[in-house]
């Protein structure tokens, strides 16, 4: 009988050791899960460490001995504590003012929830709610502590310009800041100047090849650039600003009318404004257009008009392009734009996609004139030598190679070759040297 009182003793022991075992790595269990549950009340550390300053059972209350409710967080570490009295144990994971408050303390303030300001953290700032902030070419609204934001497809896409860079594609991506902020919608819009179906657009290059053309069959006595904005606000018909235009028109727009150089007519900053025409000409029976109006600045006084003879199409054949650009110059190119190829920074340009399966709202396509000015060989993606074209792009020097890129020759590499178009330079007897 006695050994049955042993035997029953030793397993009540034993039982209440296993259930302690038990308990204890629960607590932690319950840690862990309230952690994940409140991972976002970590954000803003800083801000919350200021307002408390190290007062956690003192702002949170003190409890009687083991109550796993009586949690705060302990911002300096980034973790939770402890206020019952459970904590001020061997392996303590009381709060840092448990012993300093909670042991002097007769009476203590009632067990409340700990106190958050409200509002969103972002990046460990604090924001009000309401406000808004921008990520990308999305808007972020604080509401009800959350952020709340648009969902629209950014012209800029680190993760596409990652995928670039990681690949042997034999060109380099890049972020550019113009572009940031933008919509793919808007850069599509506003930096092609494209309005389906192909080819509506209104582009500077018909210009720079007109003026190159005329550089050339002048032999270099009249190199000045032609001024877009003489076409911008003068050629009226089938005309939408910077959004769009008719390449067709513009054309005979150079051809029948002609433009001032640059220097006369420069660019007005304001493009949203109505300006009108303040360019007029008059012929002289010959076919021959001259100015009757001053340019509009004071500084340059040659108001000398520019024109073309009617564009015509070259052969797509990649021989006779270089043929062309080697005997007359320069000549416009009509390619098709994909998304990847605003982040173009250096190489020989291919598309690239991030993925077969990228959802097709990622994807746009549309026309785009660029200038091709010559071709070379070298070894491009994977060690092969590959055949390119040099092109000028109309976004400025800072981007691609210095506003000039290379893309691959004899494939129809976004439709580089299909449509191709020049004219000559219109010069009488009088103008040739």
């Amino acid at each position: 009988m006695w050994t049955g009182y042993k035997i029953l003793i030793f397993s009540y022991l034993t039982t209440e050791i296993w259930m302690e075992k038990q308990y204890l790595p629960q607590r932690e269990v319950d840690l862990a899960a309230y952690f994940t549950r409140n991972h976002t009340v970590f954000q803003g550390t800083r801000f919350k460490r200021a307002i408390f300053q190290g007062q956690y059972c003192r702002n949170f209350g003190c409890c009687e001995d083991r109550d796993d409710g009586c949690v705060t967080e302990f911002y300096e570490a980034n973790a939770l504590c402890y206020c019952d009295k459970f904590c001020d144990r061997e392996n303590s994971d009381c709060c840092p003012d448990y012993k300093s408050f909670c042991h002097e303390e007769k009476e203590w303030p009632p067990h409340t929830q700990p106190w958050y300001p409200e509002g969103c953290f972002k990046d460990g700032q604090h924001y009000e709610e309401g406000s808004v902030i921008k990520e990308n070419c999305n808007s972020c609204t604080c509401s009800g502590q959350q952020w709340k934001c648009s969902q629209h497809v950014c012209l800029v896409r680190p993760e596409l310009i990652e995928h670039v860079n990681k690949g042997d594609y034999g060109w380099t991506a890049q972020n550019y800041s113009q572009f940031w902020g933008m919509t793919l919608e808007d850069g599509f819009k506003f930096r092609l100047g494209t309005l389906p179906p192909s080819p509506m657009l209104l582009s500077m290059n018909e210009m720079t090849v007109a003026a190159d053309r005329i550089a050339i069959q002048s032999k270099g006595r009249y190199t000045a650039n032609l001024s877009p904005q003489n076409l911008i606000s003068c050629c009226a018909k089938n005309r939408h600003g910077c959004n769009s235009g008719s390449i067709d028109r513009a054309w005979w727009y150079l051809r029948k009318r002609g433009l001032v150089s640059h220097a006369c007519y420069p660019l007005f900053k304001d493009q949203n404004a109505n300006n009108g025409c303040a360019m007029a000409s008059r012929s002289d029976g010959r076919g021959k257009r001259h100015a009757t109006k001053p340019c509009p600045n004071n500084i340059e006084k040659s108001n000398r008009i520019y024109q073309c003879s009617p564009p015509y199409r070259v052969s797509s054949s990649e021989t006779e392009i270089m043929k062309e650009i080697m005997q007359n110059g320069p000549v416009q190119a009509i390619m098709q734009v994909r998304e990847d190829f605003f982040h173009y920074k250096t190489g020989i340009y291919r598309h690239v996609t991030s993925t077969n399966k990228e959802s097709e709202k990622y994807r746009k396509l549309q026309t785009h004139a660029v200038k091709l000015t010559g071709w070379g060989t070298l070894r491009g993606a994977q060690g092969r030598k590959e055949k390119f074209w040099i092109a000028a792009n109309s976004w400025g020097k800072s981007w691609g190679e210095n506003g000039y890129f290379r893309i691959l020759r004899g494939v129809n590499e976004s439709d580089i070759e299909k449509l191709i178009i020049a004219a000559w330079g219109q010069l009488t007897s009088s103008d040739e040297p």
